[in-house]
């Protein structure tokens, strides 16, 4: 009687174990979209105040709706610094976001900082060192080593746990980057003038301690712990080229008037 009964049941609901587990998958699925729609609402919401109405709509609207497929594709978030290419005395902090977009070339999006009204400052592209040998002399003046960035601990990819990290930076150790930088941050309040060349830091004593020190605590990381943990990471030789400053003579980029082709 009992069996026959709770067979009865099931038959009426009309609900077997699959489909149960379907609508639990369907509702997870929106529970999830619901999420994801409410913290995309309250980020535009942050970035949006001070808008007139109709741009917010626009604004929540094209977030929940438009496919943004380089976006979703950025991988990878990592914190550094960088200083210009023609003045060691102003440095900046730079965090990125990066794609994998081949297996010996990343290319990555740089903000202020990793906030949702973070100011879009610059990009940069990765390359293996392999790449790098094989560029002609005058491009190879224009990239920097990682080498210093990785074993100092300065660059961390915050969030991640420490093995999985120590495995990525074991890779980025061995590559190079060009940097350029749209927005001069750390002087104006606007992106004012045109992009400028950006190197890295290649030994202790170069960058300011007290960028670290803010930065390691607005994150929660320690630079100085990192370094320990990556002293097993081997130093590898610097590909001649690279670093073009440290020569005492460095190039920037310019303006300069032409004649206009038609």
């Amino acid at each position: 009687m009992a069996l026959t009964h709770g067979t009865s049941r099931t038959h009426g609901s009309g609900r077997g174990p699959a489909a149960s587990i379907g609508i639990g998958v369907a509702a997870g699925v929106t529970a999830a979209a619901g999420l994801l729609f409410g913290r995309k609402a309250a980020t535009i919401s942050k970035t949006g105040k001070g808008h007139p109405l109709k741009h917010r709509a626009l604004d929540l609207a094209a977030g929940a709706m438009q496919p943004k497929h380089p976006l979703d594709a950025m991988s990878t978030y990592l914190d550094g610094f960088h200083m210009y290419a023609d003045d060691m005395g102003r440095q900046v902090e730079a965090t990125h976001f990066c794609i994998h977009l081949q297996h010996d070339l990343h290319q990555c999006v740089i903000f202020d900082r990793n906030a949702p009204d973070a100011r879009l400052i610059g990009i940069e592209y990765i390359i293996s060192e392999e790449r790098f040998r094989g560029l002609p002399e005058d491009e190879k003046r224009l990239w920097h080593s990682h080498h210093y960035e990785v074993k100092s601990g300065t660059l961390t990819a915050p969030g991640i746990p420490d093995m999985a990290e120590h495995a990525y930076f074991e890779d980025l150790v061995t590559t190079y980057g060009k940097t350029f930088h749209t927005w001069q941050y750390d002087r104006d309040d606007f992106p004012y003038g045109i992009p400028q060349l950006m190197m890295g830091f290649t030994e202790d004593g170069q960058l300011a301690p007290e960028l670290v020190r803010a930065r390691d605590e607005r994150l929660g990381v320690s630079t100085s712990r990192k370094r320990r943990g990556r002293a097993d990471i081997p130093v590898p030789e610097v590909a001649p080229g690279a670093n073009a400053w440290e020569s005492g003579r460095t190039v920037r980029t310019r303006l300069e008037e032409v004649d206009f082709k038609r």
